[in-house]
């Protein structure tokens, strides 16, 4: 495996590329290993890995997405938005990201998602402290690649290139980590598939939210997955489920019966998904 670059020109060249973000965090544990899951502010009750497949060319949408990121620095209406002017001073300039933006940028920004062909996945991880210790222990690394191996299992067998252009994220979005999620894919894979089942060829690219604009709609999408989850609010959800093709939550074993941890835009999601904190 090796890192590739991302080439959006050619013949449906697009439809071998998956853009990857993510919501939340993969906090666990504050200073002395104490449990900050739902009491340190900030600190989410779960991590969301998001992907979404582009069904038309790329290009075309990264210059609309620049085009609305324009309009938005520049409408005198965010004049004072702090979020917004902060972005606009820094290299590369203000971008999309949800939970930075105030609500006015969102309704822009969801209001173009609607307009695209596109499909998105996700794969949510409750922090659970048994789990992260017992099943990952107790590295965030090895946490993030066990959701992201859940996304590339089934891709192992669609056949050509897949390129991930995966949001940056410090330590966890490296190439031994991409590895670990890819062996782990593969080992879920093969409990149901044969070796020579296996025909995608898979490549890592990370790139960055600021310069890569496709990111934003998957980081868009999965905090609208995150509100769920976190608030019990579908506001946005709703707004985008037709687009929601699959959500994995993961560690859900109360609904593992009958595939009830998975949902689908014929089974969306609740309020009832709502995470309750850990008691420790």
């Amino acid at each position: 495996m090796k890192t590739k670059q991302s080439n959006p020109a050619g013949n449906q060249t697009f439809l071998r590329h998956r853009f990857l973000d993510e919501a939340g965090d993969t906090t666990f544990y504050g200073k002395g290993h104490i449990p900050v899951i739902g009491i340190q502010n900030g600190v989410s009750l779960c991590f969301i890995l998001g992907m979404v497949k582009f069904r038309s060319p790329l290009e075309p949408i990264r210059q609309e997405i620049r085009r609305l990121q324009e309009l938005v620095a520049e409408d005198p209406y965010f004049k004072e938005v702090w979020s917004i002017q902060k972005k606009k001073t820094e290299p590369g300039g203000y971008y999309f990201h949800a939970t930075d933006d105030p609500d006015a940028a969102r309704k822009v920004f969801y209001d173009y998602i609607k307009t695209l062909d596109l499909s998105f996945e996700a794969v949510v991880g409750r922090k659970i402290p048994a789990i992260f210790t017992r099943k990952h222990n107790s590295r965030e690394s090895e946490f993030y690649a066990d959701l992201l191996s859940h996304l590339l299992k089934n891709k192992l067998q669609s056949g050509g290139d897949l390129i991930l252009d995966i949001a940056q994220r410090g330590k966890v979005t490296r190439n031994v980590v991409f590895e670990e999620a890819l062996n782990k894919a593969t080992v879920r894979f093969l409990k149901r598939k044969t070796p020579d089942q296996i025909k995608t060829r898979i490549a890592f690219n990370v790139q960055y939210p600021r310069t890569e604009p496709l990111l934003n709609v998957t980081d868009y999408i999965s905090w609208a997955v995150q509100r769920v989850f976190e608030k019990g609010e579908t506001r946005y959800y709703n707004f985008i489920t037709d687009k929601v093709s699959l959500v994995v939550d993961l560690y859900d074993s109360s609904h593992y019966a009958n595939n009830e941890n998975y949902y689908t835009n014929r089974r969306p999601l609740s309020p009832l998904n709502k995470i309750s904190p850990p008691s420790y």
